[in-house]
């Protein structure tokens, strides 16, 4: 929604790093304040996590002693493809489309996290690699105008 490729959302998913009990304290509280629905998810709970991540994080902003970044796009990305969802696909492309995901860098993360992908069971590794590869042959083909 911050960038640009949606208007509004449902849910906001955080991950604190470091985890810190006062900032989940404050959680139902700013959930009511805001009422927006808050749930404690990233990327790395659904797929492996990808090398470099935290480099790739978007920077926001700061407050005083909190820094907030958008989780690496490329692990929203393949996380979101690993759903399938319509709304998933579409973020995906729009992430494309806005210049944040290259399809050749997304399958080359891909492949960096298929020999972890027998810790996730519910993942069907074949069907993920093929929602992937076929992500990738729609995004790399010209954009019609």
């Amino acid at each position: 929604m911050l960038l640009g490729w949606r208007a509004s959302t449902i849910d906001v998913d955080i991950l604190l790093v470091p985890d810190d009990d006062r900032l989940l304290q404050a959680l139902p509280d700013l959930k009511e304040n805001l009422e927006i629905n808050v749930e404690l998810a990233c990327p790395a709970h659904f797929i492996p996590e990808l090398p470099g991540w935290e480099e790739r994080s978007l920077f926001i902003t700061h407050g005083r002693r909190l820094s907030f970044f958008h989780y690496d796009l490329y692990a929203q990305a393949l996380a979101k493809i690993e759903r399938g969802h319509s709304l998933d696909v579409s973020d995906v492309q729009e992430m494309f489309r806005l210049g944040f995901v290259e399809p050749a860098r997304l399958l080359q993360l891909f492949e960096a996290i298929v020999p972890q992908l027998y810790r996730y069971p519910a993942i069907d590794a074949r069907a993920f690699r093929q929602a992937v590869e076929k992500m990738v042959k729609t995004l790399e083909r010209p954009q019609r105008k």
